[in-house]
């Protein structure tokens, strides 16, 4: 079975956490989380107990996609350094210098 991406992983915590918040402290839970999500009852339990220190829903983003960009050696290397230096991963600095750059609206020019 595939590995649940960002977005699913913080749908599921959302529902175990609402799960937690109606019906908490029935043993049942594990098994209810795995049947609404479709996963196993261990994963449910896990994502029970991490929801179990949730104050508020977590925020569901998109989802990510890979792609591949050819770039020169040394901006490829201030990139990492740049990422390294603001504990960041490449893949976030990158979206951040391109939502910069790009219109915020399709059209727009």
């Amino acid at each position: 079975m595939a590995r649940a991406n960002s977005v699913q992983k913080a749908v599921r915590l959302n529902q175990a956490r609402d799960l937690l918040r109606r019906s908490a402290g029935q043993p049942a839970l594990p098994a209810r989380l795995a049947r609404i999500c479709s996963i196993s009852p261990r994963q449910a339990y896990r994502y029970l107990q991490q929801a179990q220190s949730l104050n508020q829903p977590v925020p569901v983003g998109e989802v990510k996609v890979a792609f591949t960009v050819k770039l020169p050696p040394t901006l490829m290397g201030a990139v990492k350094r740049y990422a390294a230096s603001k504990r960041q991963r490449i893949s976030d600095v990158v979206e951040r210098a391109l939502r910069a750059h790009l219109p915020r609206r399709i059209g727009r020019v």
